[in-house]
């Protein structure tokens, strides 16, 4: 009977994951470009405008991973939460006979898929065109942070869900994602910006992912990663709060 009863809410989030595969599979305008822009930027910097420079494209190898992840995460929560919501399946799902929580866990690990297979795809190019080579528990680690990663900026994906449509989502996401990326050095190094702009780049939690990948793959600026971590937890609690409770005000 306890076995049973562990297993039926296993199955139904399960098929809840396979279900939101089954939809991003069906919305290539999601997928495409989230496994696409981190690669084409990481060809034409790490591998065109640096050949011959493994070190630059290692370094860009952590940055462009942690973009691309950002990317995932906020797009995948943010786009299809403001669609759910608009169209009331939110609401109908408050009728449903599913787990609680089962929709975001589903979200949620189509999200780390999406970190791994960016991971996968940027390692692939960074060992045969950019001529990086790292220990295998650094291709791990890299892999292990970009997967983690995704926790903080799904919450902010989601509360940004919470806050507009379906129209509106994706503009507003673009005008967070890409100038949080570019001022927080993962589209190049903050030693190539102004002063004042590399000093307000700690303000953004992307800088924090960028700092932690770029640990794993030796380019180390001196930081402790316990801080990191702890600002990414903190972004990822404080976020994930805001959305239950303008989910729960729309209810």
């Amino acid at each position: 009977m306890h076995t049973t009863t562990l297993r039926a809410p296993l199955r139904a989030h399960l098929a809840e994951a396979r279900c939101e595969l089954v939809r991003l599979a069906r919305e290539p305008a999601f997928g495409v470009p989230v496994l696409a822009f981190p690669a084409m930027f990481y060809l034409l910097f790490a591998v065109v405008l640096n050949r011959g420079n493994p070190g630059a494209a290692a370094y860009l190898l952590a940055s462009y991973g942690a973009f691309g992840v950002v990317g995932a995460a906020l797009f995948g929560f943010g786009v299809t939460i403001a669609m759910d919501r608009e169209r009331g399946y939110l609401r109908l799902r408050r009728t449903l006979p599913t787990p609680p929580g089962s929709m975001l866990l589903a979200k949620m690990a189509m999200a780390v898929l999406f970190a791994a297979a960016i991971s996968l795809l940027l390692a692939t190019l960074a060992a045969t065109a950019g001529g990086v080579r790292l220990a295998p528990a650094q291709w791990a680690g890299l892999a292990l942070v970009n997967m983690a990663g995704v926790l903080p900026f799904a919450a902010i994906g989601l509360w940004v869900g919470t806050l507009v449509g379906g129209n509106a989502a994706p503009a507003l996401l673009n005008v967070l994602y890409l100038p949080m990326s570019f001022l927080s050095g993962l589209w190049m190094p903050l030693s190539m910006l102004p002063d004042w702009l590399a000093g307000i780049a700690p303000a953004w939690p992307a800088y924090h992912l960028g700092r932690l990948a770029l640990k794993v793959v030796g380019h180390d600026d001196g930081g402790r990663a316990w801080v990191h971590a702890a600002v990414l937890a903190l972004v990822a609690v404080v976020f994930f709060a805001l959305a239950r409770r303008r989910l729960h005000a729309a209810e």
